[in-house]
């Protein structure tokens, strides 16, 4: 795999913030963030995290690619589920420690692992002084369960 992007080291703060080079700033675990919104609508799909390697593998191949820390494994976004990203656009914030991708959902449409189009499918609400979680009414798309086994 070749080296994609720049090592954030050398830059300066104004290379970093206003030059042309892409030099993610992974964290002390070798993590980027990631927030993936839907192309068209800008809904929020998912967030999760890359390593260099699943970044590399996003830019490469157009399919976005994560690094799963509950699995400690490379993870190609719907490989099981058919349930794919891809890429319209990579974005970077200012200082190049988060990533936005926009993508095309594919598939049924569905991110989430629970079969729903976004894994933001709940909202907080007070209920009696309490925050409780309540559904927003997002139809599960697939069952998790014929998918996944």
């Amino acid at each position: 795999m070749t080296q994609l992007f720049t090592d954030p080291a050398p830059l300066t703060h104004a290379e970093l913030e206003e030059g042309t080079a892409f030099a993610p700033r992974f964290d002390a675990a070798g993590l980027v963030t990631v927030v993936t919104i839907e192309a068209g609508t800008n809904e929020v799909l998912m967030l999760a995290h890359m390593n260099a390697q699943a970044l590399a593998l996003t830019l490469e191949t157009g399919i976005a690619h994560y690094w799963s820390r509950s699995r400690g494994k490379l993870w190609k976004k719907g490989e099981t589920s058919g349930e794919l990203q891809e890429v319209v656009e990579l974005r970077t914030d200012c200082d190049q420690d988060a990533i936005v991708l926009v993508v095309n959902q594919t598939g049924r449409g569905a991110a989430c692992h629970t079969g729903r189009k976004s894994c933001f499918y709940r909202r907080a609400v007070l209920v009696d002084g309490k925050a409780r979680l309540e559904d927003r009414g997002l139809p599960k798309l697939f069952d998790p369960d014929e998918v996944y086994g």
